[in-house]
């Protein structure tokens, strides 16, 4: 479960945020695959919210095959499903970050190789 500071607000749907909230727990590794996530009312009862709000939330995850649900037992973390949000944003990543910068190194003309030293000195930094 999120701690207290990580309650729902920033603007966006809450049912996005319990989503991104639950996806955040599974990369940094306090909610592992197999682990049973918390229920729908719990989520609920947590972030002050509808119970259906919660579900719209986990049901995101569960159509995207990060979560799935065992009958009358609770929804439970899949099987690579860090892996899956890891490639994900990943791939998220690059689209809405690198592909704008090469886009302007191309309109620059800053050569590949002239990029990759570029990041390379920025992730040294």
């Amino acid at each position: 479960m999120p701690t207290e500071e990580e309650h729902v607000d920033d603007g966006r749907p809450i049912f996005l945020q319990i989503a991104e909230s639950l996806e955040a727990q599974i990369l940094d590794g306090s909610m592992r695959e197999g682990e049973q996530v918390p229920s729908i009312n719990e989520l609920a009862q947590f972030h002050r919210i509808n119970p259906a709000t919660a579900l719209k939330g986990v049901s995101l995850l569960v159509d995207a095959g990060t979560l799935y649900k065992r009958r009358g037992i609770g929804m439970f973390v899949a099987d690579g499903a860090r892996a899956q949000l890891l490639d994900r944003r990943k791939a998220e990543f690059a689209q809405v970050h690198l592909r704008p910068v090469a886009d302007r190194a191309r309109s620059l003309g800053i050569s590949a190789t002239e990029m990759q030293d570029m990041i390379t000195k920025e992730m040294e930094r």
